[in-house]
């Protein structure tokens, strides 16, 4: 296969930002980097040195199914009626006991549940759970529609849920972390928290801030942010204001964003609450989510992630509830 070309100036774009970075200017490192995959090509740091490569990984067919290089590649279900009461995302990579435990959870919800799972560029391990879960339904327990999507590399957290949220139909989308075993109804709550028109996200757990850049856990009640292990939102809220910024490849800050995003009412409209429940039926497990990734890339992406969220929601104190 011929490697194609690295267009002249995204090269020099690239240059630029070793350059920046070499001197520890993250924010215009940044910066570059967006300009860079705006172009259609993604940066990958190799110590002092990079990589370029283009943007979406190819789409691979395996038989009758088909690996996803992009999330625009996924067929979306968007355009469709919703149907029953709600949709779960869970995103798998490279845990399978803690996939395995949350949709065993999930199979005592009420009626009209579904679940997404995306596959993000899952271990071994991980694919291989996926096709056993796919199998028949285990004596005497109930039947969960399950709409598993793979992709053909890791996309990222951010691409990741975009993906869910394509295949979502239920009314409501629900974000689940893995990590979560839901330990009774945590999805009527959830649904009915919505039936408000005031409110745009809620979930289990909260935050707030008096400056947008430095956040706090906060009582339940309206919240700035909701977390993103537990988020509940209309699904044509997120057709209307998505898709979630994919350069969010790893989780901090983007249940922030997504949060200000899905409640941000413009120059002419109110803001909309985030609202946090509390005392849901749900237990926490360790979280494992970026153990994959050296602590040093954790703080370089996490930092990214940060300016992002500032960028967009910096100076908007108006979207804080206690300002």
């Amino acid at each position: 296969m011929a490697r194609q070309r690295i267009p002249d100036d995204v090269l020099s774009l690239a240059h630029a930002r070793a350059r920046s970075r070499e001197v520890r200017d993250w924010a215009e490192a940044d910066r570059l980097r967006t300009q860079i995959e705006d172009a259609g090509w993604r940066v990958v740091d190799r110590g002092t040195d990079f990589a370029l490569t283009p943007a979406s990984a190819a789409d691979i067919a395996e038989g009758d199914r088909v690996l996803f290089g992009s999330s625009a590649s996924v067929p979306s279900r968007l355009t469709e009626a919703s149907a029953g009461l709600a949709t779960v995302v869970l995103v798998a990579t490279d845990w399978p006991d803690d996939l395995n435990r949350a949709v065993a959870a999930l199979r005592v919800a009420p009626d009209g549940l579904s679940v997404v799972i995306v596959a993000d560029g899952p271990s071994i391990e991980q694919a291989a759970a996926l096709g056993a879960l796919l199998k028949e339904t285990p004596a005497g327990e109930p039947i969960l529609p399950l709409d598993v999507v793979r992709t053909s590399e890791r996309l990222g957290h951010g691409a990741a849920l975009n993906i869910g949220i394509r295949r979502a139909v239920g009314p409501v989308v629900i974000l689940l972390g893995t990590s979560f075993e839901p330990t009774g109804d945590i999805v009527t709550p959830l649904v009915r928290a919505l039936d408000d028109p005031s409110v745009a996200i809620a979930g289990g757990w909260g935050m707030v801030s008096s400056d947008l850049r430095r956040f706090r856990d906060a009582t339940p009640g309206d919240v700035d942010a909701i977390k993103g292990d537990l988020q509940a939102f209309r699904r044509t809220d997120a057709e209307a204001r998505g898709p979630i910024d994919e350069r969010f490849w790893v989780p901090p800050y983007l249940d922030i964003w997504w949060s200000l995003v899905l409640r941000d009412g413009g120059d002419r409209n109110p803001s909309r609450r985030a609202v946090s429940l509390g005392d849901l039926p749900i237990e926490r497990h360790a979280d494992r989510g970026q153990t994959s990734l050296p602590h040093t890339g954790r703080e370089r992406n996490a930092r990214r992630n940060f300016y992002r969220m500032i960028d967009r929601f910096g100076t908007r104190r108006d979207l804080l509830v206690r300002n």
